[in-house]
């Protein structure tokens, strides 16, 4: 098979290899990428299918697979437009790189205007790919948030301790309008100030959290022991490969901050 023309996309995951490629090999994470009664059998010879919203299908056969690094299959559509089952082929390569994995993918053609028809469908696709990879690494998401609020409140400061390193990278920056730290070692302390100077605030959740590739909103609220609303704002959290909190900026309501 001749293929002389293709397209090359190239994009950064946090997660590790392994957990990438679980998506290749796994019928379920793949139709859940692809879409409902899509299936791949992870094996040389094996058959691969896509269901796309609409009731196009495209299919092939996997021609090369080595876990956790190549997947290789060929790809075409079941209805043969714009091109028949197998008639192209696609190459994704898994590295490490850095704090995650680097997805390398190819997809040869015969033909460039076939070609140029998938450049965007690609793009569109490794989006969908990369966020659904960052919703199962970061399926804890909403319990490390509550844990880092959970810390904000507790005045025991061995059980403090023991919650920030559970939810949080021992690393962890922080910023908001009054604080500016770095670490766990440096962060502890600047609690037990805002303890002092705000006795018995509870800062909680507000509502569900907003998460996309690592990335995480959330609105919260501080009221006292006497039920009353003392503050309110918006956190912005990053998570890292391993699920914690790597980064907290804290935005105050500008009506109700002390």
């Amino acid at each position: 098979m001749t293929l002389p023309h293709h397209l090359d996309r190239s994009v950064h995951i946090r997660a590790p290899r392994e957990t990438v490629f679980r998506f290749f090999t796994d019928s379920a994470r793949w139709a859940s990428w692809w879409g409902a009664g899509s299936t791949i059998d992870a094996r040389p010879g094996g058959r691969m299918l896509i269901c796309y919203p609409g009731g196009v299908q495209a299919a092939g056969e996997v021609v090369d697979v080595l876990a956790p690094e190549r997947l290789v299959f060929t790809y075409g559509f079941v209805g043969g437009t714009p091109i028949d089952p197998g008639s192209s082929r696609v190459t994704i390569r898994l590295t490490a790189d850095g704090d995650g994995t680097r997805l390398s993918l190819r997809h040869e053609f015969a033909e460039s205007s076939v070609r140029d028809e998938h450049v965007q469908g690609w793009r569109y696709q490794l989006a969908l790919f990369g966020n659904l990879v960052a919703n199962e690494v970061h399926a804890g998401a909403t319990a490390m948030v509550d844990g880092w609020f959970d810390a904000w409140a507790e005045t025991d400061g061995a059980a403090r301790d023991r919650t920030l390193h559970r939810v949080a990278a021992s690393g962890v920056r922080f910023r908001d309008q009054f604080g500016l730290t770095d670490g766990i070692a440096d962060l502890l302390p600047h609690i037990t100030a805002a303890q002092k100077f705000m006795p018995g605030m509870f800062p909680r959740r507000a509502g569900e959290i907003r998460h996309c590739q690592g990335t995480v909103l959330c609105d919260w609220r501080i009221t006292m022991a006497d039920g009353q609303e003392k503050a309110a704002g918006t956190n912005v959290f990053t998570l890292g490969p391993d699920g914690r909190i790597e980064s907290v900026t804290g935005f105050w309501s500008p009506a109700t901050h002390a």
